[in-house]
């Protein structure tokens, strides 16, 4: 699925900053092929080209044989008109093989260390402007793993779509009124060590705490209690300055910080404008009826019965205040899949008040990060906070926060963000493969090796056979391109890890500090490789240090 639907037609078939452009040699192959066909009087075939998944079959190969029956007759064809970016055709199993050419690879090579840290960059969406929300963590409560996992695939997604040319704005929601708000006031007004825990059990439990709980509740979104208003403010700025300590060893600065005590007020108008036209009140509350619109959907409160906004109504005053502070093309949203269905009503109800804010909303979940012991509670306070786990994997690096929170980003961004992930501490440190662990320590060798080396990087140097790690380098502004239009960063981490794991055989192969002829060409093959993964690296958001 594209980024935004409206953006197709801006989508480019080439890459501005690379000279030999993967996007133009599979589309110069795509028409040679078709003109084969055509010369064969074999038609329009549905048919592909792409990387095969083993590099011994080719840098590309097409299914345009098997489809049409001709394979030989296309490959002879090609053969006669091949460009010169291809140096060797083949034929297996109905399959016809591409071989790129040595010329290609070093140019890449080239072209790769004059762009840089720009190397990957596209202007795919330049003018666009994309607002990204994610992480939102409440005040008064903790900043758990769940949290942890927004920001994570947040600030990638965010990265993806800067590095195709959008302007993009980053934007922290944060409930700092509600009843876990209450709760945490209550449990302060009793002193408690644990507010928010004291206060949820209280409320479960007690009666009186339950009834006073919900008066705190009335009066922390009107500010008429003095008393609980410095309880409030004390609370809430110890919770927004502690969130601001766990972002900076994140590495995230957010454009806008949205709280619903800013907006559920515009959203408790906006619902009350709508009514009876298309919310409804039922039992003294005011509702939506989602299935009159979709019969997939269902009821949902949007102002309850004490007359005070719900989430759903607070997110529909959201909407209209991030319109009025950012005029955004996209407006993407990042929560956890245990609201999809919320979500669905409130896209629902949005197209009826504000159609054009609802086209350009995205809502993207993910799945629910857990432990070995399973997942997080917090409602009784047992949370596995972002700091804990942080600290204990730091615990395992030496002392090394660069590495830590470099380990557990990769483990979040490994996979395809809808499922759950299990997070496995021993493997997120391991320096064997499939770690960032893996991935920051084949940078940090290439610093190493380019310092120590007497002679400069030249792709137009001598070279020997072609190796692995050139038939991956060029294929970044590809995988970039891909993470973008799909919301799926775990291809840039799975090609990460096969190109550190190429370089790193290249490396145990091959002799790069020497003083052979082939030398300046391994290190540029070197150099290639460091600007190709620190740049991923900054995509993900993780770490890239010189030295370990």
């Amino acid at each position: 699925m594209l980024l935004i639907e409206s953006w197709c037609n801006t989508r480019a078939f080439f890459f501005v900053f690379f000279k030999y452009d993967e996007g133009v040699i599979r589309n110069t192959l795509t028409k040679l092929i078709q003109e084969a066909l055509d010369s064969l009087g074999a038609g329009e075939k549905n048919f592909t080209v792409e990387h095969p998944q083993r590099l011994a079959f080719g840098d590309y190969s097409t299914n345009a044989g098997i489809v049409s029956g001709k394979a030989k007759e296309i490959a002879d064809y090609i053969e006669a008109h091949k460009p010169e970016e291809i140096e060797k055709i083949e034929v297996k199993a109905g399959f016809i093989n591409f071989y790129l050419s040595k010329g290609f690879l070093a140019q890449s090579l080239r072209e790769i260390i004059e762009e840089g840290d720009s190397f990957g960059k596209n202007s795919i969406l330049k003018g666009h402007k994309v607002m990204v929300e994610y992480t939102d963590p409440n005040p008064f409560k903790e900043f758990h793993i769940g949290h942890l996992m927004s920001n994570a695939i947040g600030e990638a997604i965010s990265q993806t779509i800067e590095w195709s040319g959008a302007e993009v704005k980053r934007a922290c929601y944060q409930g700092d009124v509600g009843m876990h708000v209450a709760k945490a006031v209550y449990g302060m007004q009793k002193k408690s060590d644990s507010p928010y825990a004291f206060g949820s059990k209280a409320f479960e439990e007690n009666e009186d705490a339950k009834k006073a709980i919900q008066e705190i509740n009335k009066k922390t979104y009107d500010r008429s209690d003095a008393e609980i208003n410095k309880l409030y403010d004390a609370g809430k700025k110890i919770s927004l300055e502690h969130f601001s300590e766990i972002y900076k060893r994140l590495g995230t600065k957010f454009d806008f910080n949205f709280f619903e005590s800013e907006v559920w007020q515009t959203g408790k108008e906006i619902v009350e404008a709508n009514t009876p036209a298309i919310f409804e009140k039922s039992d003294g509350a005011i509702v939506f009826k989602a299935e009159k619109y979709d019969e997939h959907l269902h009821t949902r409160v949007f102002i309850n019965s004490e007359g005070l906004p719900t989430y759903e109504a607070k997110e529909l005053g959201l909407a209209k205040i991030k319109d009025e502070k950012y005029a955004a093309d996209k407006s993407i949203v990042i929560t956890a899949n245990e609201v999809d269905d919320y979500f669905k009503v409130l896209l629902c109800a949005m197209q009826q008040i504000f159609p054009k804010l609802a086209k350009k909303t995205k809502h993207l979940s993910h799945g629910i990060l857990r432990l070995t012991t399973g997942k997080m509670s917090s409602r009784t306070g047992d949370v596995i906070t972002a700091e804990a786990l942080i600290d204990e994997v730091k615990a395992k690096v030496k002392g090394d926060e660069a590495v830590a929170v470099g380990a557990i980003k990769y483990m979040i961004l490994r996979a395809s963000i809808g499922g759950d992930i299990i997070f496995d501490l021993e493997k997120s440190v391991s320096t064997e493969g499939d770690s960032g662990v893996y991935l920051q320590y084949a940078h940090a060798r290439t610093h190493s090796l380019l310092e120590k080396s007497t002679i400069k990087a030249d792709a137009k140097g001598k070279r020997g056979e072609t190796h692995e790690v050139e038939k991956l380098l060029y294929r970044f502004p590809e995988v970039v391109e891909r993470a973008m239009t799909e919301y799926a960063p775990h291809f840039i981490t799975t090609y990460l890890t096969e190109l550190a794991g190429s370089f790193n055989n290249f490396y145990a192969h091959e002799k790069v500090l020497d003083d052979s002829s082939e030398s300046a060409y391994r290190l540029a093959i070197v150099s290639a490789f460091q600007i190709v993964m620190k740049n991923g690296l900054t995509i993900l958001g993780i770490p890239a240090p010189e030295r370990m």
